[in-house]
C-alpha cells in the first residue's frame, strides 16, 4: 500500500476513531440487550483497530480473512502481540458471523458480555501499537 506518511496518519487515525465508535455502540446495544448487534459492533470495533495497525505497517487486504491472515501473520505469529489478542480476535469473527448469518442460532448475552471489556483492551493495545508504528515510520 503506497501512501505517503501523512495519507498513513490520516488513514490510521480515521480507522481508529471508527473502531472507539463501534466500540461504543457495541456497549450502547448490549445496554438494550440487542445480542447479534453488539456481537456485530465488537467485531467492526476490533477490524477496525487492525485495519488501521495493518495501513501504519504499510500492509492491506481485500477481505475480512485477508485481515485476520495478515494479522496473525505479522503480528502474532511474529510474537508482535500474544496468542490471546489472536484467539480474541478470532473469536469476534466467529460470533459476529454466527449472528449475521446462521438463522437457526441465537446469540444471547452469555455468549456476548464476556467479551464486551477485553474487545476495549484490545482496541487500545492494536491502536498503540498502530500509533507507535506510525510514529516510527
Amino acid at each position: 500500500m503506497d501512501m505517503t506518511r501523512e495519507e498513513r496518519e490520516l488513514t490510521v487515525g480515521l480507522r481508529v476513531a471508527k473502531a472507539r465508535r463501534a466500540y461504543e455502540e457495541a456497549k450502547g446495544n448490549a445496554a438494550m440487550k440487542y445480542w447479534e448487534t453488539t456481537a456485530n459492533r465488537l467485531y467492526y470495533a476490533a477490524y477496525n483497530a487492525v485495519t488501521a495497525l495493518l495501513v501504519a505497517n504499510g500492509d492491506s487486504a481485500q477481505t475480512h480473512s485477508g485481515v485476520r491472515h495478515i494479522f496473525g501473520l505479522k503480528f502474532i505469529k511474529a510474537g508482535i502481540l500474544t496468542p490471546e489478542i489472536g484467539r480474541l480476535y478470532h473469536q469476534l469473527f466467529s460470533m459476529r458471523q454466527t449472528g449475521d448469518y446462521d438463522d437457526a442460532y441465537d446469540i444471547s448475552e452469555d455468549d456476548v458480555l464476556p467479551f464486551v471489556e477485553p474487545t476495549g483492551q484490545f482496541i487500545e493495545t492494536v491502536v498503540k501499537l498502530a500509533q507507535q508504528i506510525c510514529a516510527d515510520k
